[in-house]
């Protein structure tokens, strides 16, 4: 891809998130019409937004024939962080609402036959038998009803089983000790910056994590944002074992 094509999607991205997310019709409406017109550029975007990924993924043991359910897993691009440990997965579900996103798994299937795209609800959808993982990756704050999305992620893990989540957020007002505590304007305005855009970043998901699973390990950070030289937002790395 050359330059020119480069800021050309990038310039079609933006301009669907200056749009915003529809607030009208049902969630998987929404989603379908906000990434519609960024599906062909999504990946190579969010590269750069959406830190964090592969060492999440770099961190989940694998078995032969592991069974890994993303949920709110668009395209399926992290599949691919797994490198050469793909191959020891059996079955990679990828679930999601949005239709336009999931169109680009399928058609990563080509080179990870492992891989099945499913258009279902990540709150309610469930496989026929206990998983080895379940990754929510940048996906929780997109969920309105995310505390059904973390039961119902560690409800199919087999024990043992591992919840790999990453995704933005900052802290409470008092955070746990030894965990990040973020000043007053990044309480405020990181919450506000991405809603406009479906995003929903919330004080109580890491501790809620950390609640449901004692057993884990966590990391937060922050990474760069696309055309915001200056901005640094806060996110976080999740590894929670089903004991």
């Amino acid at each position: 891809m050359s330059r020119l094509e480069a800021l050309r999607g990038d310039v079609a991205v933006l301009a669907r998130l200056v749009r915003g997310m529809p607030r009208a019709g049902s969630h998987a409406q929404a989603l379908g019409a906000f990434y519609g017109a960024q599906s062909t550029h999504y990946d190579r975007f969010r590269e750069r937004l959406l830190q964090g990924r592969a060492e999440l993924v770099a961190d989940i043991g694998l078995h032969d024939g592991a069974h890994v359910v993303e949920l709110g897993g668009g395209t399926g691009r992290n599949l691919e962080f797994f490198g050469a440990r793909a191959s020891r997965i059996a079955r990679y579900d990828v679930v999601d609402l949005c239709a336009p996103l999931l169109e680009c798994a399928r058609e990563r299937r080509r080179a990870f036959p492992q891989l099945h795209a499913i258009e279902a609800d990540a709150t309610t959808w469930r496989p026929r038998r206990a998983v080895d993982a379940v990754i929510l990756s940048y996906a929780l704050t997109m969920i309105p009803d995310w505390r059904a999305a973390i039961a119902n992620a560690i409800t199919m893990l087999a024990p043992g089983g591992v919840l790999a989540v990453v995704d933005f957020h900052v802290s409470p007002a008092r955070s746990a000790p030894g965990a990040a505590q973020h000043g007053a304007f990044t309480r405020r305005f990181w919450p506000f910056w991405f809603r406009h855009d479906g995003v929903r970043l919330d004080a109580a998901h890491l501790p809620a994590l950390r609640d449901a699973l004692p057993s884990h390990a966590v990391v937060e950070a922050r990474a760069a944002v696309p055309y915001l030289p200056c901005a640094r937002v806060p996110y976080y790395r999740f590894l929670g074992r089903k004991t």
